[in-house]
Formats: structure tokens, sequence, C-alpha cells
């Protein structure tokens, strides 16, 4: 059975972690308590009482009844918690007064006092946010209002132009159907249908009802008719470059340029309005969701700590406390489970069509059951993969193909290729291994990745993809080999490590519901993210991928070999020099290999210009070194000979490894810290073995000053080539070894300082509530 302090680390949400009941203090004064018999206990027998009487047993059990009685009558003058008004008279805050429940009444009054504070804290907190959210959802639903009124007026304006003649098609329907009309609060839709009214106007009116208005230098102004006139300035806050009612606005202003009849709303903007507000409804009901959870884990602790108590003090104080705790704010509101009601009412209406079933697809994904199937297919893969690397060794070392003339021709076919899926295949390897100790630690990694519970990998599906790749890999190389060795043209043969790229690109692409798609797909949007950072918004998911790809420098240059050779068609030619020679491929080489450190640079830029604080520039500053030490051991590589390179090299990186190292310890394990109470790691560990932090520091240490062996000066090409493929394995594993502590530290202390619910940006900004 699992402990409740693991369960409770388990779930709660890192960004509210210091709004939980502080559960493992509470359990510690209960253990002083115990240790310290400061809680004394009746002694079993009265003194002077020698021997044992058969009656004993008897005047033991009624002693019990009528001690149970006695207690029964006076359980509520133990302790009484009190719900003190403060000086608004809107807030209680409890209190509890000690009567008659220990001789050492001073211990008692700290632990209850700790625990009011506890009680206090967590109402608090649940009041805050249950007010955030409700104000959340009388926005939304202002929101909502809006876009509807549009869509009413789109198809009016739409059936008007086009079937003058029929009058019916009112019918309810969700926003998936193509005229996207709706239901939703149609009693209280009132459209102007005079003639006279311009389209215009009737938008401009349909938005004012609901709040957003069309302002002129912040003063409004009114047509002889009452009503008002569009004006050239916009008062909407908007949370985007470009809200919602500047994009009305510029139709409007391009309609009344143009002065053509037809429709000037475009009924593309108002569906991307539609997909914002579906998100910030599902963000929403995914709060309240969160907030329910935090009541009832709360709630959980109040009840293990009382029970605990009662235990230890050979009291009954548990049950008076309980019921305070249950009359209290966040366990006797259930304001946040209507708001859930309303949610799921409203999205099932307007979102998905009046079906229930599709509407709790989207608010509540369900966790994916683990199947045996993918552990069966994890053993039948592994096994062809020992089996088919056995078979290839054995056929390279009996075509003598690691030696004599067509080693370098090998070599150059070959090894980018199994390269690059090696290191694919390891990284895989190791990110399932980081979801197996992440799971066993019951580290939510889910949550923090913002992974759907429905389609988020689990360590399996690591392991399966791994072993897959690595199977079709060296099946792959066999074929290969056999082919050459029957004397089938060259260079067909020499296409293969083509054709399996081609197959792992179309596989990513796929746009079948087949190997894994809504992982591939939110891969695909991740990297479009990186590359495009300055332009997007840095999640936690965006900047985690990037650092994977800082330690896939050598996967990327591979890459690039692969494709200059196809674009030359050297694998017809064997000519593979063409491409180290050219001097456009020695440049690129510089540009693949400070892309990675660009990209997490520039997340950093973007956080920075978001929250301007010094931790991201001196995060920006490390890639920045990273990309100069990068830059100087490409050089050297190309100059061995010369010694000013060589120390450049020696200094860059040097100052580059010294300044990840400190910012892998202290920034993103969280580690050295002096005042820590385990020495120089930090107060919170989810490994009981500190030894295991020190071993890993040094292991990390280790391993980022791998570079010093590519100093080494290597004459054969195929050595060398070995060489930085170990030292790319290395890095892999660092990686990985380095993910499980940046996600623990991310658990336990919210590193990152990212919100629990996500703010999607409105369509219209906020909305007044006095209109």
């Amino acid at each position: 059975m699992v402990k409740f302090s693991k369960e409770l680390e388990a779930q709660l949400i890192p960004e509210w972690k210091d709004a939980f009941v502080d559960y493992r203090d509470l359990k510690k004064q209960i253990k002083k308590m115990k240790v310290s018999k400061i809680i004394s206990k009746p002694s079993q027998h009265p003194d002077g009482d020698f021997g044992v009487s058969i009656f004993d047993s008897i005047r033991f059990f009624a002693k019990k009844i009528s001690d149970k009685f006695q207690n029964s009558e006076n359980e509520t003058d133990i302790i009484q918690v009190k719900c003190k008004s403060i000086d608004d008279g809107e807030d209680g805050v409890y209190v509890t007064d000690l009567s008659q429940l220990f001789n050492e009444e001073d211990e008692a009054k700290q632990f209850f006092k700790k625990l009011d504070n506890e009680l206090n804290k967590v109402n608090q907190f649940y009041k805050e946010r249950e007010d955030e959210l409700h104000k959340k959802r009388e926005n939304l639903n202002k929101q909502l209002q809006s876009i509807l009124d549009l869509n009413q007026i789109l198809n009016k304006r739409r059936r008007k132009n086009s079937m003058p003649s029929l009058n019916g098609g009112n019918s309810p329907r969700s926003w998936s159907s193509p005229d996207r009309s709706s239901s939703f609060s149609e009693s209280s839709i009132e459209l102007a249908e005079s003639p006279e009214m311009s389209e215009t106007e009737e938008v401009l009116a349909a938005l004012e009802r609901n709040g957003v208005y069309f302002m002129d230098s912040g003063t409004r102004t009114k047509a002889k008719n009452g009503k008002p006139k569009m004006a050239m300035k916009i008062d909407s806050p908007g949370n985007t470059p470009r809200s919602a009612t500047s994009i009305v606005y510029e139709d409007m202003i391009n309609h009344l340029k143009k002065e053509s009849s037809g429709e000037f709303i475009n009924p593309k903007k108002v569906q991307c309005f539609e997909k914002k507000i579906r998100g910030a409804f599902m963000e929403l009901y995914k709060g309240l969701g969160l907030l329910r959870t935090y009541s009832s884990l709360n709630m959980k602790a109040f009840v293990k700590i009382m029970k605990k108590f009662d235990k230890v003090s050979n009291q009954n104080a548990s049950e008076c406390y309980l019921k305070a705790v249950k009359e209290s704010h966040f366990i006797s509101s259930d304001k946040v489970v209507r708001l859930m009601d309303e949610v799921e009412s409203i999205f099932e209406k307007h979102f998905a069509n009046n079906d229930r079933k599709k509407a709790m697809k989207f608010l509540r994904p369900q966790q994916r059951k683990a199947s045996h199937m993918v552990t069966f297919f994890v053993g039948l893969f592994t096994g062809c993969f020992v089996s088919l690397f056995t078979v290839y060794a054995l056929l390279a070392h009996l075509m003598g193909i690691f030696y004599g003339g067509r080693r370098k021709d090998y070599m150059n076919t070959v090894y980018p290729i199994f390269s690059m899926f090696a290191l694919l295949s390891l990284h895989l390897f190791m990110h399932g291994c980081n979801l197996f100790m992440w799971k066993s630690k019951r580290i939510n990694y889910n949550f923090i990745f913002e992974s759907s519970p429905k389609t988020a990998l689990t360590y399996r599906d690591a392991f399966l993809m791994c072993t897959t790749f690595m199977t079709i890999v060296v099946g792959a190389l066999v074929i290969h080999l056999l082919l050459g060795a029957s004397g089938y043209p060259q260079g067909p043969v020499d296409a293969i490590p083509g054709l399996l790229l081609l197959l792992a690109f179309s596989m990513l692409v796929c746009p079948f519901n087949i190997f894994y798609r809504p992982t591939r797909y939110r891969f695909i949007r991740i990297i479009r993210n990186i590359v495009c950072c300055p332009f997007f918004k840095v999640a936690l998911v965006d900047f985690f991928m990037a650092d994977q790809l800082t330690s896939q420098i050598p996967l990327l240059r591979h890459l690039e070999t692969i494709a200059c050779n196809l674009l030359a068609r050297n694998f017809r030619t064997h000519h593979y020099e063409t491409c180290s020679d050219v001097k456009l491929f020695q440049e690129l080489t510089y540009v693949i290999s400070f892309f990675p450190y660009y990209w997490r640079a520039m997340q950093c830029a973007r956080r920075w210009f978001e929250e301007p604080k010094g931790e991201h520039l001196g995060n920006m500053g490390k890639y920045v070194s990273a990309m100069v030490a990068a830059g100087a051991k490409l050089t050297y590589e190309r100059n061995k000979d010369d010694h000013v390179w060589f120390a450049m090299v020696l200094v860059t990186s040097g100052v580059a490894t010294v300044y990840q190292l400190y910012w892998d310890f202290y920034r993103d394990w969280g580690l050295l810290r002096s005042t820590s109470t385990n020495l120089w790691l930090r107060d919170n560990l989810i490994l009981k073995n500190k030894s295991i932090y020190y071993m890993s520091m040094a292991l990390n240490a280790v391993l980022r000053v791998a570079w010093l062996e590519t100093t080494m000066k290597i004459d054969k090409d195929s050595e060398k080539k070995l060489l930085d493929f170990l030292l790319a394995s290395l890095e892999v594993i660092r990686r990985g070894h380095w993910n499980f502590y940046r996600l623990e530290n991310e658990h336990l202390n919210n590193v990152g300082k990212y919100r629990a619910v996500k703010e999607v940006p409105l369509p219209f900004g906020e909305i007044d509530s006095d209109g």
C-alpha cells in the first residue's frame, strides 16, 4: 500500500505546492511529541496492586466501556474549533481552543496552532482560485455570446443574399456544421431587424451588448438615431498582438472603403475566434478539475493527520476538528461543481453537437491503458535486433568490409545512416528509462509536459519504438550486405540507406492514425515552435526538447552528410570527397552546429522579453558560450597543426563546460544549496539514498569533459568516425541522465514558474462586466 505522503507528492500541482497542507511538518510534530513522551499515558496498574486476579479482565472491560461513555458525553469539550471573523467580516479564520486535552497544554497548542494555520491557508487559497475561475467563466460566457451574435449576423446575411426565398433552417447546430449556427441563449439574442440598419451597425450593436466598444480617444460618439458610431480607436486590451476586435474593425474599414456588397466579416476569422473560445473553455474546465483535486487531497491530509494524532494522544479529538474542516469553505462550497456542470453543458451544446460522449473526450481525456501486446513486441523486436546484429557482424567479418579497399567506401555509405538511427534509438531508449523512473518515483511528468493522458507515451511505447527502429536499421544493413555480395548493381544497393531515410520521414508525417500519430504530430509542432522560437510562446516542453537537440548535433551533421550525398548522387559515383571538399558544405557544418544553441538562446531571449529576469539572460549566455566553443572545435578540426586554435579550443570549451556544470547543478537540478538540510543538495529529495545525487554530479561532470578526446590527433578517418560516434553516444546518455533530475526539480519546486492552467488569449480581450 502506498503511503499517503507519496500519493500527495505524486498528485500535487507544482505551482500550488506551497498552498497544500504541510503534511510532512505536521507528521514530524506528532512524531516529536511521541518520541519525547510529551503526551503522558495512564499507568496500567495502580500502586499497591500486586499479583493478578481472575476479575482483572472483567474490571478492564468495564473500565473501557465506562471511559467510552464518559468520552462520548464530554467529547465536545475536548477541543473547540471556532471560526472568527476578521475586520471586513467576509472571511473566517479558524482557531482551536483546548480545554482539557492534555496536561502538557503548550505542545498541544503548538500543534493545533500549526494545524489552524494550514486550514486557514487552504481555505484562503481555495477562495481566491474559486473567485478567479468564476470571473473567467463570466468573461468566457460574454465572449461566447459575442461570437454567437456574429455568427447569427453572418448566417442571416448569407440567407438574405443567397437564399432570399427560404426562411427556415433555424434548427440548433453546433459550430462543427457548415453554417455553425447555434441555439446558445437564443432567447436573449435580439438582433435588430430594421431594414435601415447596416451590417456594420449590426455588428457594432452585437459587440457592444457584450461589452466590446469602439472608442475614439476614449470618448464614445453616437449618431442621430442614438446608435454608436464607428471611430478610429478600439477599446480592447487584447492578450494577443491583434485581438478579434481589431480584426473585425479592419474588416469594417475595408468594407466601407470598397463599398462592396456581400459579406465583409471573414468566416475563417470567426472560426479562429471559435477555436480560441473552445480552448479557453477546456482550460477553464481543467482548472476547475485541479481545484477539486486540491480540495480532496487536502481533506485526505487532514483526516490522515488527525487519525495519527488520535492514535498518539489516545484521545478522540479528530471527530470535532474534522467536523469543522468539513464545514469550511473548501469542502462545503459547491460552486466548483456547479461551474463544472455549466461548462460541460455549454461545451456539449456548442462544441460537440449535443453529443455528451464527444464533449467528455475533450474535457476528460481518459488515460490509455497499458497493453501487454506492447511488452510482447518489445521482447520480440529485441530478440530480432540481437539476432540480426549477430548475423550482420558475422557477414561483415566474412566479407572483410572493415579492412582492405572496401572499408572507406562502406564507411562513407553506411556509417552516416547507421549512426543517425543508432543515436536516435539510444535517445528513445534513454527516454524510456526516464519515463520508467519518473513513473516509479511518482513524478507527474504528463502534467509538467502538458501531455494528454489518452495519447501520452509510456516507457513501453518508447522501448517499442527504440527496438523497432534498430531492428529495421540492422535488417537494412544485412540486406545491403547480401545484395552487394550477390552481384547486384552497386548503385541500387547503395541507395538502400537513402530509402531507409525516406521510410523514416514517411512514418513521421504519415497522416493515418497509426504509429502513434498524436505523438508524431505533437513532435512536429514542438520542432516548429523551436525553429520559429522568437515568434511562439515558450512552453516547458519546447525548451526541454530544444535541450535534447543540443545533445544531438552529431545526428544533425550526419543528416547533412546524407542529404549532400543524395543530392550529389555520390552513392552512384562514389566520389564522397565531393561534399567534404566543397566550401559551402563546410560553412553549413558551422550553421548546423550552431542552430540548436541558437534556438535555445532565442527561447531564453523570448522568455526574458515576457518576464525580464536576469536568470533568462544568464541561461542565454550559457548557450552563446557553447556556440563559441563549438565554432572553435570545428575550426581546430580543419587546422590540427595550429597551436593557436588548440589553445582557443581549451579556453572556450573550458569556460563553456564550467558554465554548463554550474547551470546543471545549481539551476537545473537545484543542488549545491549551502543552506540545505542535506549537505550541498536541496531540502526536498525524491531519492532516499543521498549518495546517488553526489555520484550523479560526478558522472555528469565526467561526461561534460568528454570533449577533451576530440583534441587527440587521429590519422585514420574510420577510427576518428568511431570515436566521434562513441562521444556522441556518451552525450546522449548524459542528456538522459540529466533529464531525470531536471524534471525531478521541476516537480518539486516548479523552477520554470509555469502555470497549472494556461492563459488562453481570448478573441475580445477582457470584457468589462459593467458594459
